[in-house]
């Protein structure tokens, strides 16, 4: 199973190199590939057992945590950036569509779902949105609080303008973020009910898995806009952002379970079948 694992990351990165064909940095993007595919092997082992199944998991991730608000975020703060945005939005859609495609076909060849007996329970639909909408301002909560010491005490030198902008926006910066943080949480709902773990395995594999996705693994590679110091810093600020609203929507979105499904056999096991 472990050399199955490895050899998901390992061809799981491949696609990235689609880029590097024009950017150059083919390690890089293999390494950003890799790391990537590393994010979703709790998917892989305990999500759908289809491979349309594990697509439907994987696509919004990476079309919404990867492309999507990162791209939002970029339009804002990064200059120069507008002039090509449409292009960068649309070919980064067409390859992270590529990378879950591979992703989900690499899950059905090796047959790394496992069978398990854990079941998953979900919310109701009504209790769902209003608590994806409670994720949202729990993102902008975070949000605020990391993103301003971040500023205050490394970024402000590579955004002198961010105040500004900030402040011309008003009110609507903090209905962006707050909408970015509920895109989010919705992009990883798929993940949440399907994953076979314990409600805290599923939080703390999506704080990783959007902290990895929205940030870690596209800022490993180099890029016009961010040297290496920059990246870096944006990086672990990131990590105090998306993963707290991962291990939030998780817990918020699982349900306690209940006697009955609490005395079925757990996912723990099965990750010690898979090891």
């Amino acid at each position: 199973m472990k050399s199955r694992i490895v050899l998901y990351c390992a061809l799981g990165g491949l696609p990235m190199l689609i880029a590097a064909m024009g950017a150059g940095h083919f390690a890089w993007w293999w390494l950003s590939g890799i790391v990537l595919a590393a994010a979703f092997v709790p998917v892989a082992l305990f999500g759908p057992r289809s491979a349309l199944g594990q697509f439907g998991v994987i696509a919004p991730v990476l079309a919404i945590i990867t492309v999507l608000c990162t791209w939002s975020e970029a339009l804002i703060f990064a200059a120069g950036f507008k002039e090509q945005a449409a292009r960068n939005l649309i070919g980064a859609l067409v390859m992270y569509f590529i990378v879950a495609a591979v992703l989900a076909a690499l899950a059905s060849v090796l047959k790394l779902p496992r069978a398990t007996d854990s079941t998953v329970e979900h919310r109701s639909v009504a209790s769902t949105i209003a608590l994806v909408a409670v994720c949202g301002v729990a993102y902008a909560a975070y949000y605020l609080i990391f993103g301003a010491i971040t500023y205050q005490y490394f970024t402000k030198g590579y955004y002198p303008e961010a105040a500004q902008t900030t402040q011309a926006m008003g009110i609507w910066f903090w209905a962006i973020q707050i909408g970015r943080g509920a895109l989010m949480t919705l992009a990883v709902i798929p993940a949440i009910y399907t994953l076979r773990m314990s409600r805290w395995q599923t939080a703390i594999a999506i704080g990783v898995l959007i902290w990895v996705a929205g940030g870690l693994a596209p800022l490993l590679v180099h890029n016009a806009l961010m040297g290496t110091t920059q990246r870096i810093i944006h990086v672990f600020e990131i990590l105090t952002q998306n993963a707290p609203l991962g291990i939030t929507a998780g817990l918020l979105l699982r349900p306690k379970p209940t006697a009955r499904a609490a005395s079925a056999p757990q996912s723990h096991g099965a990750l010690g079948h898979a090891s």
